[in-house]
């Protein structure tokens, strides 16, 4: 077999953000330092992590007074934020740069008195997140469906963001969709679609044309590692979404010559690598890596009195 491996893949600038947070405040602080949610969502990480002194909750209302907080990369509601204050905790704001930017774009939206619709999936922390950042109506959509059994009170002042996960091409349907029905309608430039999510979708439909299967490493809950297997499938591969080397199944493999690998923003490369070594237990193996432009991007730690 020859794999391939997609160029870029695994960490984002947010994640490594976010991780190096707690690693940084375990060191300051030692144990235990309370995460609000989990980190990033990959159970690998969180599991390291926890075996280092952090501990996951999913309410404040589990932390002691005055311990040292972690709000996850995803981002908090302004509710969350009241309840830190009022107990008391040491909070350190580990929310990914370009989901708080999403955050600034919706409050100056509602700040302008317009209603907002999240383009994104129910439910998600991120996108929950942003909900509890807006003052005024709120609407969460993911369908075209969606769009046009839409009520609004002012059509004629409507702005979307978008949640950070997925990339133009998740959204394009639905915005289009949302500028037919409403052509005043308001929203970000194409350039504030989170560059991760984007350039790991398109590596994979580049990937897409020289393989016979794909294989996306990452958690069953992560919405990026999610949309990855679609890209596969869209393209005409079977694809599927694995959590470590474990849930590969031999019977996959019959007859595949050519293998791609990528792995979701919040996967770590060591996944990627037991994957290879699971591979070439069946046999021969040979790999390459895709050509692709490496990721630069840096964010720094959150400014904080506690870091």
């Amino acid at each position: 077999m020859e794999v391939i491996l997609a160029q870029p893949r695994g960490f984002c600038a947010g994640v490594i953000r976010a991780i190096e947070t707690v690693e940084r405040a375990l060191h300051l602080h030692g144990t235990p330092v309370y995460v609000l949610h989990e980190i990033v969502h990959n159970r690998h990480v969180v599991g390291a992590l926890r075996d280092r002194g952090a501990r996951f909750v999913e309410n404040l209302e589990k932390v002691p007074l005055g311990a040292v907080t972690i709000f996850s990369a995803h981002g908090v509601s302004n509710g969350v934020v009241e309840q830190a204050i009022q107990r008391n905790l040491r909070a350190i704001d580990a929310t990914c740069p370009l989901v708080t930017k999403v955050h600034l774009q919706a409050r100056r939206y509602s700040g302008e008195g317009m209603e907002i619709i999240i383009v994104g999936h129910p439910g998600h922390p991120e996108v929950e997140g942003t909900r509890g950042r807006i003052d005024g109506p709120v609407h969460v959509l993911s369908t075209p469906q969606e769009v046009e059994i839409l009520e609004v009170k002012q059509p004629e002042h409507l702005a979307y963001v978008t949640q950070t996960t997925l990339s133009l091409d998740d959204t394009r349907e639905v915005i289009d969709n949302l500028k037919q029905r409403f052509p005043s309608i308001t929203g970000p430039e194409l350039q504030d679609i989170c560059y991760a999510t984007q350039s790991r979708q398109n590596a994979v439909r580049r990937l897409s044309q020289e393989i016979d299967l794909l294989l996306v490493v990452g958690a069953r809950y992560s919405s990026n590692s999610n949309r990855l297997r679609e890209a596969g499938e869209q393209n005409g591969l079977p694809a599927y979404l694995i959590e470590d080397e474990g849930e590969i199944e031999p019977k996959w493999l019959k007859n595949k010559g050519k293998i791609g690998i990528t792995a979701g923003a919040s996967t770590p490369e060591i996944l990627v690598q037991g994957v290879l070594a699971k591979l070439r237990s069946y046999g021969k193996l040979s790999v390459r890596e895709m050509r692709g432009r490496q990721e630069t991007i840096r964010f720094s730690l959150p400014k904080s009195k506690y870091l």
